[in-house]
């Protein structure tokens, strides 16, 4: 029997989010997908149907909308009948000289992608908890393992979900449920479409789907995709700070 026979995923038409939701169809299980834009959702769901998923459900979710998140999750576990994985996938890549000038797009930009997920693994935590299993999976980013100026509110974001996430794997782990924190490094998609050239060190999303769906099935805490990320940021985060701001 498949292990992961019921997924949620949030922020379901992300590249990354798509592709490890074909991997997870082809395997069999039941998807209830959750995302802000209800047409891409469909075309979505119909696709993973055909691939092999035993049901796929979808609902709308704007993340920003912290009320929204309890009735929004409560039908999803409803529609499945509880979770074996949750994988957390939504963000945004900002403008960073935009937020450098703007106060509000500062914050906005900070809360698609630190609060909101915040929340939503506070809420997520509960649910798992009651029921007694589950694996919480969240994507941050090898950028919130140091500030750089270059992406200093999108990396401030993934940093605090990142030391969130272990806070959680702590407190849920003695239940059996694992937290796995999941820090691609850069993804060939829609999201960075606009940045060029794209040098060795970008992966297309189903390479980083490939590897979230084996660090769930082998319930990993955190890792790096592509692995060669792990010694790089092994390297920038030692890098003493006077050093490391010349630089």
């Amino acid at each position: 029997m498949n292990p992961m026979r019921k997924i949620l995923i949030i922020g379901a038409t992300s590249a990354i989010a798509e592709a490890t939701a074909r991997h997870w169809a082809a395997q069999g299980a039941s998807l209830h997908l959750l995302a802000r834009n209800p047409a891409r959702l469909s075309v979505i769901a119909d696709d993973l149907k055909v691939r092999g998923s035993s049901a796929v459900t979808t609902d709308v979710l704007e993340v920003n909308l912290i009320d929204a998140h309890a009735p929004t999750l409560e039908s999803a576990r409803v529609a499945l009948g509880g979770f074996d994985v949750v994988l957390i996938a939504h963000g945004t890549l900002p403008d960073q000289n935009a937020c450098v000038h703007s106060v509000d797009m500062t914050m906005r930009e900070f809360a698609t992608n630190g609060s909101s997920t915040i929340a939503l693994m506070t809420a997520l935590a509960q649910i798992l908890e009651a029921q007694g299993s589950g694996t919480l999976a969240v994507i941050s980013s090898v950028a919130g393992d140091r500030g750089r100026a270059s992406n200093a509110i999108y990396g401030a974001a993934k940093a605090a979900v990142s030391a969130y996430a272990s806070a959680l794997r702590q407190r849920l782990g003695k239940q059996g449920i694992n937290v796995l924190t999941i820090k691609p490094g850069f993804v060939d998609s829609p999201m960075t479409a606009h940045i060029e050239p794209k040098g060795a060190l970008w992966a297309k999303p189903d390479r980083i789907a490939a590897g979230i769906v084996r660090a769930v099935e082998r319930r990993r805490a955190v890792i790096y995709l592509p692995i060669i990320w792990w010694p790089i940021m092994a390297v920038i985060r030692a890098l003493p700070e006077t050093l490391f701001k010349k630089l």
